[in-house]
């Protein structure tokens, strides 16, 4: 299962910040070794366990300097907070560029930060789907079946995750198609939804753990990236489900200009997220099972990835500022529907 495979690679709990900041004060540019403390969310542990290696050896090619990475993993909205609190993010790389504007407006990241890299600064992307346990006893189809009284369903919270906003958005993507805009019915599509919900975690992996580890509910709301490694682990335990529509989800990264000014990792920084456009890294989120942004490399793995749904963009829904305002915001729609 997927707890217990990864419960030995190295995670920064939010809850030992103080015991983190030792190595959060460390002299970064000082001698011939170096480190780099990468603040990401919840779904990413394998993928940048695997990264990581490869960037160590081209840092070291280049170089000559040896570099560690240190991670963080947790709900993307509480990975910010965490990292305006004072989690000394060199660089983050989270589940959504709202979470990373938020920073930016505290003052630690530049402007203009989503040109900085190709595809807005969003090196894979990804979609929501549905794990089910195997054979599907529930027969779920699509969203209107998670609306069903006999179905319960996991997703986490969206106040404090990344991935949680992105299931939310596909849901009402869903909803808007079929209501054809009428936003009282969307509305309460979405309530119902919600109202099976059995357990709202705090971030995508919790609520995988929830339905893997735990045998929670029906079916669980998932990035497709966690949806694959969950089958990959049981293949005789669980299926994906992939909905009529959904989300091109697309997280975004950038250097935390103030913590890198301060701990001298400006250029080994932006190297770390320059290369995970490479052809080698591109491979690597593939093999993760995010979709690389290189069409090329995505093409390689078509019999992987379901290269023909419907799927909708943050811009469709008129951007994270008016979503985060209209949904997600105290007194926003999620409140209204989960509040009442």
């Amino acid at each position: 299962m997927i707890k217990k495979k990864f419960r030995n690679i190295c995670l920064v709990s939010v809850l030992g910040i103080a015991a983190f900041g030792g190595v959060c004060s460390y002299d970064a540019g000082a001698g011939s070794n170096i480190h780099i403390i990468n603040v990401s969310y919840d779904p990413t542990r394998e993928l940048y366990e695997s990264y990581n290696e490869i960037f160590k050896e081209h840092w070291k090619e280049k170089t000559g300097q040896d570099v560690d990475v240190i991670q963080s993993h947790g709900g993307s909205g509480k990975q910010a907070l965490e990292v305006i609190n004072g989690l000394q993010a060199d660089v983050v790389t989270l589940a959504l560029d709202y979470d990373i504007d938020a920073i930016e407006n505290a003052g630690m990241i530049q402007s203009g930060w989503k040109e900085e890299l190709p595809d807005d600064s969003a090196p894979y992307t990804s979609t929501i789907v549905f794990l089910v346990r195997k054979g599907n006893p529930k027969n779920i189809q699509d969203w209107d079946d998670l609306i069903r009284d006999d179905v319960d369903v996991i997703t986490p919270n969206p106040k404090t995750s990344g991935g949680a906003r992105w299931n939310y958005l596909a849901a009402w993507a869903y909803a808007r198609k079929i209501y054809n805009n009428d936003e009282e019915k969307m509305e309460a599509f979405i309530k119902k939804l919600y109202q099976n919900v059995l357990v709202l975690d705090s971030g995508a992996r919790s609520a995988t753990t929830s339905f893997v580890e735990n045998g929670q509910g029906d079916v669980l709301i998932a990035w497709e990236n966690e949806a694959f490694l969950s089958v990959k682990d049981d293949p005789d335990e669980f299926e994906i489900i992939a909905p009529s529509i959904s989300v091109l989800a697309q997280p975004s990264v950038a250097v935390v200009d103030e913590v890198a000014e301060n701990r001298g990792t400006e250029e080994v920084s932006r190297e770390y997220l320059n290369y995970l456009y490479s052809d080698d890294a591109q491979r690597i989120a593939a093999e993760n099972y995010y979709r690389p942004v290189n069409q090329e490399i995505l093409e390689e793995y078509s019999d992987v990835f379901d290269l023909n749904m419907e799927l909708k963009t943050i811009d469709d829904f008129g951007g994270w500022q008016e979503v985060q305002r209209k949904h997600f915001a105290d007194g926003g729609v999620f409140d209204r529907i989960y509040g009442n």
